[in-house]
């Protein structure tokens, strides 16, 4: 069962009222990671008076925190943790940094800028799928191999890798859903002179048309 969260640790920067904003946004697969990126960030920024923040682990998203850090209740942390449901992310962890500017916001005034604050960092990171799929690698004859990349092309199947031995050796991960059609339609297009090494199932980020199995931070 796939899931969205986030694809890179961003931040991003607003001013509200002379009071500046800070907010940004990790994928965490634990409550240490989350608890870490927030000890990261309050040192980072250990002069500034609030740093409000919320989290959701796990693929069920059923462990969440949140915290106002100082600020009046519920003007931070709840709201922030709606944004991050709002865009149904899971493994997701947010702070919003603020350096108070003296003018004060009022309750209104501060979730509001705690939501736009969350929103940008989301935003800032970039948001993708967390899906369910195979790494296949094809065995195909040479004479066979410009047939098979264009089937690919044409079918917007992300090509991870090609190997050019006594073979080639075309890697690609797949979509669950579309494993069986796929493996099917390039038999039929070669008169079954393809075979397959399948690895999975395992999960995937899908980022725009990719499949990646993992990807740096940056």
């Amino acid at each position: 069962m796939g899931y969205k969260t986030v694809h890179q640790t961003a931040e991003s920067e607003f001013m509200e009222k002379k009071s500046t904003f800070i907010g940004a946004c990790k994928r965490v697969f634990s409550e240490e990671e989350a608890k870490s990126f927030i000890g990261e960030i309050k040192e980072k920024y250990k002069d500034a008076r609030h740093h409000v923040y919320a989290y959701t682990v796990g693929e069920d998203g059923l462990l969440q925190r949140y915290s106002d850090d100082g600020e009046p209740q519920g003007t931070g942390g709840i709201p922030m943790l709606e944004v991050i449901k709002k865009n149904q992310l899971k493994n997701t962890c947010v702070v919003v940094t603020r350096y108070f500017g003296g003018i004060l916001l009022g309750a209104g005034g501060l979730t509001r800028a705690y939501v736009k604050g969350a929103s940008l960092a989301i935003e800032a990171s970039g948001i993708v799928e967390r899906v369910e799929g195979f790494s296949v690698t094809i065995h195909a004859p040479y004479d066979l191999s410009g047939k098979i990349e264009h089937m690919l092309k044409e079918r917007e199947v992300f090509v991870q890798e090609i190997a050019y031995t006594e073979e080639v050796q075309i890697i690609v991960p797949v979509l669950a859903e579309q494993m069986e059609p796929l493996t099917n339609e390039m038999i039929n297009l070669t008169a079954n002179r393809v075979k397959f090494d399948v690895l999975g199932p395992k999960l995937f980020y899908k980022l725009q048309k990719e499949l990646i199995e993992e990807f740096e931070e940056g």
